[in-house]
């Protein structure tokens, strides 16, 4: 099972994204996305922003569950006050777990923005940050 998440700021630009194979039922951790899918899940996941800020006024959670889906491909998402969109491609539907993955992810970003280097909608590259996303995917997905 593979992942694709990407973290979307208000101008509706990629701040962060990565993806990672699952570590559950004995995953390796590293993604299976062949190359010819790779540009698919951007594809993907931009696609259903329109999808998401339809979404996002009908629901008063932040967590948005299933919001899109793309042939056996579905897109979560979770939203922060500041209307930054963590958005996660999936191929199978496990809703705690990626609520899970994504509070933690939602405390580390707040941490980031914390940061005063940090600007709303700058790129993150921190390699901190990248760490405990993909501790927090190990420890979750």
């Amino acid at each position: 099972m593979s992942f694709y998440f990407v973290i979307v700021g208000t101008k509706d630009n990629p701040i962060y994204e990565t993806e990672f194979g699952t570590s559950k039922q004995g995953g390796d951790g590293n993604s299976r996305f062949t190359d010819e899918q790779r540009p698919m899940n951007q594809f993907i996941v931009h696609a259903s922003l329109d999808i998401v800020e339809e979404v996002q006024w009908l629901q008063r959670e932040l967590y948005l569950k299933v919001v899109d889906n793309f042939n056996n491909f579905l897109v979560s998402c979770f939203l922060t006050a500041g209307n930054i969109k963590f958005l996660l491609l999936h191929d199978s539907k496990n809703e705690e777990p990626i609520r899970q993955f994504f509070t933690e992810v939602h405390e580390a970003y707040l941490k980031t923005l914390m940061n005063p280097f940090y600007e709303v909608d700058m790129r993150i590259t921190s390699v901190v940050f990248d760490a405990k996303i993909r501790a927090a995917a190990k420890k979750y997905l």
